[in-house]
């Protein structure tokens, strides 16, 4: 009796050591077939750009992807419209935070280097989202054309799939390429719901929502579409000149917001030009070095909340 069990304790060890090396053999193979497909996938991306550029740093960007950052930086370049891949963008960042570094070291103080570099990867970031705001606005000053497509082929008998499609074909970028977007995951099979929601969600604004939410309903509801989107047009049209009156009032506040860091900044360097070593020897003590920062962040909470007061949502 006590020798049968052995036997059975001793087989059934040896049946869960030989599934585990096949689990851990299956799931290693399967890592690897799945990786060699990523860069066979990378090394068969297109070398050049549609405008006929290198692309340049491929194999940074293909190593960045597989990070968390390199996918949140790829997203958010793919908002802006930029033609540059999250490599290229990483790399130019870093060879930029490392010269301002150089330079604020050299010319101001040492302390102000680390500054320096802080300031250049927050410019990055907050030239990310100018590039995807501008990139609203033009979307934006569009949609009357796009609502104006889409309301004179409807009224020609044509599904709205169809009607889509050819609107991305009319368009100028970058309601052609966003439209051609949407045209493409129509095509593979999405729905119009999931596909318009994707695109509001890409390009947050008002417009758009009231956009997607007339084609979504007169989808759902399989009403006459025209008279709605006709109606729209003109709306959006005037919305579009009230857009502008505003930006062109409130452009001397933005000025503001930009020339009071460079006054501060010129200052530093009018301090430095006229007494050499100054900012050397007030960086040189604690106490220095928090009143620089005090100013420092003095002039950031500034440089905000110019821009918040300068901020009018139409």
């Amino acid at each position: 009796m006590t020798t049968d069990s052995t036997l059975l304790a001793l087989g059934a060890t040896v049946l869960c050591c030989t599934l585990a090396i096949a689990g851990v053999h299956t799931y290693a193979s399967g890592r690897a077939h799945r990786q060699a497909l990523v860069d066979r996938l990378s090394s068969t991306a297109p070398t050049r750009t549609e405008s006929g550029r290198i692309r340049r740093f491929r194999a940074v960007d293909r190593r960045l992807r597989r990070t968390r950052l390199g996918r949140t930086i790829h997203l958010r370049l793919s908002a802006t419209g930029l033609d540059v891949t999250a490599g290229e963008f990483t790399t130019y960042v870093a060879a930029v935070v490392v010269a301002l570094w150089l330079i604020a070291a050299t010319t101001l103080a040492p302390f102000f280097g680390p500054i320096a570099a802080l300031v250049a990867v927050w410019s990055a970031a907050i030239f990310l989202n100018w590039q995807r705001q501008k990139r609203i606005e033009a979307f934006i000053n569009q949609l009357p054309d796009v609502a104006r497509l889409l309301a004179n082929a409807t009224a020609a008998g044509l599904a709205l799939r169809t009607a889509l499609a050819m609107a991305a074909e009319e368009l100028e970028a970058p309601a052609g390429e966003e439209l051609a977007r949407v045209a493409d995951q129509l095509t593979l099979g999405r729905s119009v719901d999931d596909a318009l929601g994707e695109l509001a969600e890409r390009l947050p604004s008002r417009e758009l929502v009231v956009l997607v939410t007339t084609l979504v309903l007169s989808n759902r509801a399989g009403g006459s579409v025209v008279g709605s989107l006709r109606n729209l047009t003109q709306t959006l049209e005037d919305r579009k000149e009230t857009r502008r009156e505003v930006r062109t009032m409130l452009s001397e506040v933005n000025a503001t917001a930009f020339t009071v860091p460079l006054l501060g900044l010129g200052s530093l360097l009018l301090i430095n030009s006229s007494n050499e070593g100054a900012l050397a020897r007030v960086t040189g003590s604690p106490l220095g070095q928090i009143l620089v920062l005090v100013s420092v962040g003095l002039y950031t909470v500034g440089f905000f909340v110019i821009r918040r007061l300068g901020k009018i949502e139409v």
